[in-house]
């Protein structure tokens, strides 16, 4: 039998208790730092969306804004033509205009993207020469749930939202 002070100077084992107290933590911080892409990457995906949805809108033509009647100053409006606006939502949330594609990110309703417009009647040269009340200029904003990639974990992301938002002068194409 091995006396008191052999035992005590054993070295058998001591890398497997270590790494018994080390593993949860660097488990922990692994976990983190695939959570913190994951949600960089999502919201990497909700700008991408309000991007394209706002260049889609901004290319229709100059009757779908109505400038003869904007504010002044200029305050956003809503866009009146559902059809519009239904399509800017689904390519914002999938790039495509049917609908038929599957969000970008999931949990990603079209109530999500708002679509507004606003005037500057200061611009009224070039393109803009024709259109009454000035340059329509389209904004496309997302308010997206973040769905975590480790939701089981116990944490409270229920609060957690994804904003994104992009502007296009309207072209009139």
């Amino acid at each position: 039998m091995l006396g008191e002070k052999a035992f005590l100077a054993c070295r058998k084992g001591a890398a497997a208790a270590e790494m018994a107290l080390l593993l949860p933590l660097m488990v922990l911080i692994l976990l983190g730092m695939f959570e913190g892409g994951y949600y960089m990457y999502s919201q990497h995906l909700a700008t991408k969306g309000v991007r394209d949805g706002a260049r889609f809108a901004a290319r229709q033509s100059f009757t779908k804004y109505n400038c003869a009647t904007a504010a002044t100053p200029p305050a956003l409006t809503d866009v009146s033509d559902t059809a519009l606006v239904a399509d800017v939502q689904n390519i914002t949330r999938s790039g495509r205009p049917d609908g038929t594609a599957q969000p970008y990110l999931p949990g990603w309703a079209a109530s999500d993207v708002t679509v507004q417009y606003n005037c500057d009647s200061a611009t009224s040269t070039g393109m803009y020469r024709s259109v009454a009340g000035g340059a329509p200029r389209v904004q496309v904003t997302a308010n997206v749930a973040y769905v975590p990639l480790f939701g089981m974990l116990g944490f409270d992301t229920s609060n957690i939202r994804l904003r994104a938002e992009a502007q296009a002068a309207v072209m009139g194409i």
